[in-house]
């Protein structure tokens, strides 16, 4: 069960930041329910396989790590409490999208054409809440290459009723003067503000900047790295070149092939992190990480609270 969820992370038949925790929460639950003996060693040895899936995605580690803050004297209770704690993270990814689709909602004008960049659930809510509103025109969206993630955008919008414009991920500069805004997701945030995306976000932003188009974020609080906040660098993930190149300049002597998934865009190209806990500058960053995160990851209390406020 494990080294399954974990291929299937490696191999991005589940990806999304957002995705990807969910998903890491649900296979810790319920391969908590088959472990019959030795359960904090079974449970420790699952956790660390997952972890080293994706290793830019701190929304993996803090999955994680709040499902297995997990206490009892028995096996039974640990078992009991992991499980409680799986539906908790469970519950705040899908309540957090909901919020942060309603509060970005506010910040869009009517009539509005908006760009995105690969496959977020939290951008796009917002651009579903936003055009629910009748605020949303048209929605641009990369193709996000070399995985393609932008097609499945596509699909989803274009399903959802809001028209699409798919473009190469190279044509942003082009098309950035008919754009209202720029919302992208995030892989992680940093405590100094900066965001971990995919790859050619910071390229997006910078262009965004240069053309004075507001570039928005949506990212759960999940995804703010509290290691950072003790100096930890966040490690770029490079995948295999067999994602970007023929095999023919792959074996080329002369030829190297590097494939990052990520880039870094600094908190100044950055004008707004859309949170389920309200809508903050880059700057802010420190906050939710040092006062929310912590070590453990904070409750569900302050998410339902916001959820009640926003309905």
């Amino acid at each position: 069960m494990i080294e399954e969820a974990a291929r299937k992370i490696e191999n991005m038949e589940v990806r999304g930041a957002a995705r990807i925790a969910k998903f890491a929460a649900e296979t810790l639950k319920n391969y908590a329910l088959t472990v019959r003996w030795d359960f904090d060693k079974e449970m420790q040895k699952a956790a660390q396989r997952l972890l080293n899936t994706r290793p830019t995605a701190v929304s993996l580690f803090n999955a994680i790590n709040y499902v297995m803050n997990y206490s009892g004297k028995t096996d039974e209770e640990k078992r009991k409490d992991l499980v409680k704690r799986a539906e908790q993270f469970i519950k705040w990814v899908d309540t957090a999208r909901e919020i942060i689709g309603k509060i970005g909602a506010k910040r869009i004008q009517e009539d509005s054409v908006i760009l995105t960049h690969c496959n977020s659930s939290a951008a796009l809510s917002v651009i579903k809440t936003a055009f629910d509103e009748g605020k949303v025109s048209e929605v641009i969206a990369t193709e996000s290459r070399p995985r393609y993630q932008g097609h499945l955008t596509a699909k989803e919008l274009a399903d959802y009723g809001i028209d699409v414009t798919l473009i190469v991920d190279s044509a942003v500069r082009y098309f950035i003067k008919d754009v209202d805004y720029v919302i992208v997701g995030a892989d992680t945030i940093t405590v100094n503000g900066a965001l971990i995306n995919k790859i050619g976000t910071s390229q997006i932003a910078l262009a965004a900047k240069e053309a004075r188009v507001p570039f928005m974020v949506a990212a759960e609080t999940y995804k703010f790295s509290p290691k950072t906040l003790f100096g930890e660098l966040v490690v770029i993930e490079e995948r295999s070149g067999d994602e970007v190149a023929p095999r023919e300049l792959l074996e080329h002597p002369k030829i190297k092939v590097r494939n990052p998934a990520f880039d870094v865009t600094p908190r100044d190209y950055i004008d707004l992190i859309i949170t389920e806990m309200g809508a903050i500058p880059p700057e802010m960053s420190y906050i939710i990480i040092r006062d929310h995160l912590q070590y453990s990851v904070f409750g569900l209390e302050e998410i339902e609270m916001n959820a009640k406020h926003y309905d």
